[in-house]
């Protein structure tokens, strides 16, 4: 399967998700890739803060996704710390493709092979409207942060 076919695949999976939660399609996809936050930010027309970077970790081997706000930069001791964990690192590009079905930069958080541990940064809860990556480069997908924790299952936590 082609990258190009790989990403089709994975925004409608993520589309589907969004339904099957009872969530309208929000997905909106552009002409030119946004595969950064600021980017991301930039083509919206929204505050840095209000983009949910959904970012792949590795902890013991196992996936962890951080919704972040794309203003801050998570702090994984602090995390690590919280959760009691041991060490929780970065996961590579390959690492985070077997996961969600995803490619870095267009990482949403929903529609992924099979249900992930999801941390939700605090800071989002303070925009109304929140902007994550839906499943390829070009794509975003509109939520509020209770529908955003709600859907993910995600634990709510100071990242930063």
């Amino acid at each position: 399967m082609t990258d190009r076919a790989a990403d089709r695949t994975a925004v409608e999976r993520v589309r589907t998700a969004l339904l099957a939660a009872g969530l309208p399609d929000t997905v909106r996809t552009f002409d030119d890739d946004v595969p950064t936050a600021t980017a991301a930010a930039e083509v919206l027309g929204c505050a840095l803060g209000a983009i949910a970077n959904s970012l792949v970790f590795e902890l013991d081997g196992a996936p962890l996704l951080i919704l972040a706000s794309g203003a801050a930069r998570v702090d994984t001791k602090l995390v690590a710390q919280q959760l009691g964990a041991g060490k929780i690192r970065r996961a590579s590009p390959e690492f985070v493709f077997k996961h969600t079905g995803q490619r870095v930069g267009g990482v949403a958080p929903v529609g992924h092979p099979e249900r992930l541990r999801t941390l939700i940064d605090v800071h989002l809860d303070g925009y109304p409207l929140l902007w994550a990556g839906a499943g390829d480069h070009q794509s975003m997908l509109s939520i509020s942060y209770a529908d955003l924790a709600r859907v993910t299952g995600a634990e709510p936590l100071e990242v930063r």
